[in-house]
């Protein structure tokens, strides 16, 4: 059940946390597909934040997964183990995984693979995965956005930020997003963003306001969390959902407990990197049905900003710590 194979491959490892300096090339065995897992030969792997929060020490990769940073591939299965459909031998796919994108070969659940079609270019496929799967989770599911509805989104111009943007106009809602520069919130205007916010000139609570005649909006996606959670509580709909998920701002929030009662609100927020396969197999199925084909119709399709070799993995952390990015970061690993 699989092609000829090399023994060992090239990964970007550490040895110790710290700045993107400590990434390394270091030679690794190619891993064996187990049960319900395929092997994918890496083209492209996906850059996001909780990357760069595992390499500086503070997001260890749960039980089981693999210690390489990664957490979205694409590329083609070269391997299925047992269980797995040995029809995806030869597939393109894009994968969301729990580590080991940073390689030349990848584990995947085979139920957490998205067929990849012919006309999508493996480098934008491995922009898809970690922000589509997080989006629509937490927006769709945690927020119960529906059409009509309105959402705040922080980060506008972020790999999450962008994703969010898109999908909520595919499903005609309201969007205000924020970002830091008047290029980043052009940026978010030209993706379809109702109302962009400069949150270093403009304050964000008094914008939503006048943008809602008063109402609020009725779900916020936040990346901040701190001193953001009461102000983004100030910003909320009666019956609103706010739905965390990261934490950049702050660990804490003091909020008004008496604004939740008298608004009926739910604070909400998830990681989705810790559920189980099973969950996530169940998430992949629902994307498949009411998301991916806005992907695959060129409807949709993630915002690249710019793409680094392999080797060069702490370059492309640098670059997304230094916070000047509009939409996603991938590596190059094998091309397509």
């Amino acid at each position: 059940m699989a092609a000829d194979l090399p023994e060992t491959m090239t990964a970007m490892g550490f040895d110790d946390p710290g700045g993107p300096e400590v990434f390394r090339a270091e030679t690794q065995p190619v891993p064996q597909p187990g049960e319900n897992q395929v092997l994918v030969r890496v083209a492209h792997a996906g850059v996001n934040r909780p990357d760069v929060i595992q390499r500086q020490g503070f997001y260890p990769p749960p039980p089981g997964a693999s210690p390489i940073p990664g957490l979205e591939v694409a590329g083609t299965v070269v391997a299925t183990g047992t269980g797995a459909p040995p029809e995806m031998l030869g597939r393109r796919v894009c994968a969301l995984v729990s580590g080991g994108g940073y390689a030349e070969y990848c584990l995947a659940h085979a139920a957490h693979c998205l067929r990849v079609p012919d006309t999508m270019a493996l480098d934008v496929a491995a922009a898809i995965p970690e922000t589509l799967f997080t989006v629509w989770h937490n927006v769709f599911e945690r927020g119960w956005a529906r059409d009509g509805e309105s959402l705040l989104v922080h980060g506008g111009t972020s790999g999450i930020g962008t994703m969010a943007i898109q999908l909520a106009k595919a499903f005609e809602m309201q969007v205000v997003a924020t970002a830091g520069s008047e290029e980043k919130c052009q940026a978010i205007r030209d993706l379809g963003a109702d109302l962009a916010v400069n949150y270093k000139t403009q304050d964000f609570v008094e914008e939503v306001k006048s943008f809602t005649g008063g109402k609020g909006v009725d779900v916020v996606l936040d990346m901040v969390s701190g001193d953001y959670v009461a102000r983004n509580i100030e910003c909320l709909a009666e019956d609103g959902r706010h739905v965390t998920i990261a934490v950049l701002g702050g660990l804490k929030a003091q909020i008004n407990m008496a604004t939740v009662m008298r608004k009926r609100l739910v604070l909400t927020g998830s990681t989705l990197r810790p559920r189980s396969d099973e969950f996530k197999a169940l998430l992949a199925d629902e994307i498949y049905n009411h998301a991916w084909p806005l992907f695959e119709e060129g409807a949709i399709a993630p915002v690249m900003d710019r793409s680094f070799p392999l080797a060069e993995a702490g370059a492309a952390h640098a670059h997304m710590e230094a916070g000047d990015h509009i939409g996603k970061i991938v590596l190059e690993v094998g091309g397509e």
